[in-house]
């Protein structure tokens, strides 16, 4: 197949798969004598689990490691080994934004919990401060100050 079938059939442009051929993920092609690029059949289905495995979070550096150069040759224990890592970092991922959710939560409320009669730089200072001294930053000393 030429690149113009390969495109309309995968849904990609040209450049695209083009790039994906430099970053060496598209391994299988054949330059005819006249320069064309001559694609296999296999190569719809690489270009499937590349952009599924894109869509899915993974860079292409690491569809890299877990793509074989020959079907044939697909390692199971590498494959596997590759996606229960990209499984991790998803759930790492996932915690921290749980944190950052919630941190986010807590600051909504405080400022919605802004007393009458209270200023909002006031009330900013007394939400810093329970900051710190959840965060054990009161125990510290404060810095000198440099007087210009």
């Amino acid at each position: 197949m030429n690149i113009g079938e390969v495109a309309k059939l995968s849904g990609l442009n040209p450049s695209r798969i083009r790039f994906y051929e430099a970053k060496g993920l598209l391994n299988a092609v054949v330059r005819k004598t006249n320069g064309y690029r001559n694609y296999p059949a296999d190569a719809l289905l690489i270009l499937k689990i590349i952009t599924s495995a894109q869509r899915a979070g993974f860079s292409l550096e690491e569809i890299q490691t877990i793509l074989p150069a020959d079907f044939s040759k697909w390692q199971h224990d590498e494959l596997l080994e590759g996606l229960q890592r990209k499984i991790a970092d998803i759930e790492a991922l996932q915690a921290r934004l749980e944190k950052s959710k919630s941190h986010l939560q807590t600051l909504v409320r405080y400022i919605e919990a802004k007393p009458e009669g209270v200023d909002y730089a006031e009330h900013a200072k007394r939400y810093l401060e329970e900051m710190c001294k959840e965060a054990n930053f009161g125990d510290r000393e404060e810095p000198t100050r440099v007087q210009q």
